[in-house]
């Protein structure tokens, strides 16, 4: 089946390209200019897809996101950003974008967006599909039940005929009983002495020929001693039933289901008993192929691999799949909100609660607890069970875990986020490399040292930086295990200052190092706890350098301890920060250094203080500057 998809870009060009290269692709392709025109198309055609420029004049592709999803929540929506909309990107992505794409659009970026986005569509049509199967199973299960409620139908038919033939003794003994030869069923009449004195023409063809028969030669139960049905009658006098077994005219034993009357002559006494019988062989078969039917749809129900229930109309769990009761409590008392959600009373979106209301199915994603404590977000479809009349008498509710699906979801976005600032920070760190080289030989051919020497330290900066963001990628890429060694304050403090000393000079930064008691031991990966305060000094550096207020530029090194910890407190005169970059300090890929930073520095850092069981404080004033506090314990709890 082929997609449609619709191209929303204020570009014409970009429209034009974009479009071939997506209708070459296989794709239905529509095109707006703007977000009002894109719902207008929305509405009309009802797209598979959705890919929108996140910029636009008028309404923004965020507002055309939600309003989309409104619609239609099922419409796979992918937005186009620029570089410096990283940010925007992440926000559609919190509105439930499926992905985001960087222009200039690359065809492999562009092709894993559109195949995920396809993944998504497949998967909740093959839960629809499912959801279908099931329902029909659910309705032939329901017809073959009405089937056998037929049958029953029958024998209390039977025995409203045998009260109904209380006077056929004058019948039998004018031999006037033709008629029942019309009946569809054996009728046979037994006298004191259990003998056969009248039956019908279906009853001689199936059972028993000859009239005079004892019932011990037609009748199996009769023959084992056990009394039989018109046994019975003689002696107590009561309408019997049972399940009997007559030898037919091959002498093969035939099931049949026996329903009798007494006949009383005219002084009261039981004078004959009327055998009503039927033939049970089509219902053994039925029997057993309902039964067959049960044991299947059973073994489907409790082998899906999803959650499901059936409710009543008070959103009782009436039953449930094997897999709904490993995860979750059941009982019959309980509902689907306290089982699904520890809640007193319905949710207020519940599509359960819709359903009963229209009829029809509904669908929702929302996060559920199970019994273990777990969160799990699940996708819940449902669909209407209906009576003989045709009203919804209960619900069945699906609910597909797709915690590890989001999680995985997640996942990939972080990674393109990481990967598109990695590639736009190393994109302008060559370049910054390229007018390195480009200077230092001009410096070399024209001999002029002073380009030569500018040249080479804008190499040597730009190399630090890859080198620094390397570092900071594998740190966040690959888990690994602290090598924790003990060290001494004091030579840690002193190789620290090393690292950083030469560059705040030739920034012009005055440094001032305050070290108060810096003495004894500590337990540290010196390596990784260099690099995470490092990555809190050169941050220091680019806040002083940023300040324009032609101040004298400072950093302050604080370093002291106590018996069981020891502290470094960095404090700068730069530009500080607003509430906006302390809330979001710490977070992975943000920076306020726009095209200087990748946003994983001071997450990284963050990360390498709390795994040595340390704490980091941050406070900060505008235009003043700002203090970072980092305490670390002298031993660390895994080497106690």
């Amino acid at each position: 089946m082929t997609l449609s998809i619709l191209l929303v870009d204020d570009e014409s060009g970009i429209r034009k390209v974009l479009g071939i290269s997506l209708a070459d692709r296989g794709y239905d392709v529509y095109t707006a200019s703007n977000a009002k025109q894109a719902l207008k198309i929305h509405q009309e055609v009802r797209p598979d897809i959705v890919l929108s420029d996140i910029k636009m004049p008028g309404m923004s592709g965020i507002v055309l996101l939600q309003a989309i999803k409104t619609e239609n929540p099922d419409t796979e929506v992918i937005m186009i950003t620029g570089h410096g909309d990283i940010d925007l990107a992440i926000k559609s992505i919190q509105f439930e974008a499926t992905d985001f794409i960087t222009k200039p659009v690359n065809d492999d970026i562009l092709d894993i967006a559109l195949n995920r986005a396809k993944e998504k569509i497949s998967h909740r049509k093959k839960i629809a599909e499912y959801t279908e199967n099931l329902e029909q199973l659910v309705k032939e299960k329901s017809e073959k039940i009405i089937e056998m409620e037929r049958l029953s139908a029958i024998g209390q038919t039977y025995e409203g005929l045998a009260v109904a033939m209380k006077g056929l003794s004058n019948l039998l003994d004018t031999g006037e009983a033709g008629y029942l030869n019309e009946l569809p069923f054996f009728v046979a009449v037994y006298n004191k002495n259990l003998q056969l004195v009248s039956a019908n023409q279906f009853y001689q063809t199936s059972i028993c020929d000859q009239i005079g028969k004892s019932i011990t030669e037609i009748n199996q139960t009769a023959q084992k001693s056990g009394n039989s049905a018109v046994q019975e009658t003689f002696q107590t006098g009561m309408a019997q039933k049972s399940e009997e077994k007559f030898l037919d005219q091959s002498g093969e034993r035939l099931p049949v289901l026996v329903y009798t009357a007494p006949i009383r002559g005219n002084d009261g006494e039981i004078t004959y008993v009327l055998e009503l019988s039927a033939d049970m062989t089509e219902v053994k078969k039925l029997r057993k192929e309902l039964q067959s039917v049960r044991q299947q749809y059973k073994k489907l129900f409790d082998n899906a691999p999803c959650y499901i229930s059936v409710q009543d109309k008070s959103l009782k769990i009436v039953e449930a799949n094997q897999l709904f009761r490993n995860d979750f409590p059941y009982n019959d008392n309980l509902s689907c909100y306290q089982a699904y959600k520890k809640r007193s009373e319905p949710c207020d979106d519940c599509p359960v609660i819709k359903t009963f209301s229209d009829g029809n199915t509904h669908h929702l994603e929302t996060t559920v607890t199970s019994k273990g404590g777990d969160a799990y977000d699940v996708l819940i479809r449902t669909a209407p069970l209906f009576d003989d009349a045709g009203n919804v008498e209960r619900v069945m509710e699906m609910s597909t875990n797709v915690t590890e699906i989001k999680k995985l979801h997640e996942h990939l976005a972080s990674l393109g986020l990481l990967v598109g600032s990695i590639s736009h920070n190393m994109k302008g760190l060559l370049t910054g490399v390229d007018g390195g080289m480009y200077l230092a030989n001009q410096g070399l051919s024209d001999n002029k040292p002073e380009l030569l020497k500018e040249g080479w330290e804008i190499i040597t900066s730009r190399i630090e930086r890859i080198r620094k963001m390397v570092l900071d990628i594998l740190y966040y890429a690959k888990k690994r295990e602290l090598s924790l060694t003990s060290v001494d304050l004091k030579i840690f403090a002193d190789d620290l200052f090393k690292g950083i000393e030469q560059k705040m000079a030739q920034d012009g930064i005055h440094i001032r190092k305050n070290l108060n008691a810096v003495a004894g031991e500590f337990e540290a990966d010196v390596a990784v706890l260099t690099g995470a305060l490092l990555n809190i000094l050169e941050n220091a550096i680019d806040a002083v350098k940023e300040d324009q207020s032609g101040r004298e530029h400072e950093i302050t090194i604080d370093i002291d301890g106590s018996d069981t910890e020891v502290c470094f407190r960095i404090t700068d005169n730069g530009i500080g920060m607003n509430p906006e970059m302390m809330k979001n300090l710490f977070t992975l890929f943000y920076s306020s250094k726009k095209t200087k930073g990748t946003g994983i520095g001071l997450f990284v850092s963050e990360k390498i203080i709390q795994e040595h069981g340390g704490k980091i404080h941050v406070t900060s004033t505008q235009g003043e500057g700002s203090t970072f506090t980092v305490m670390i314990p002298r031993k660390h709890a895994y080497c106690k």
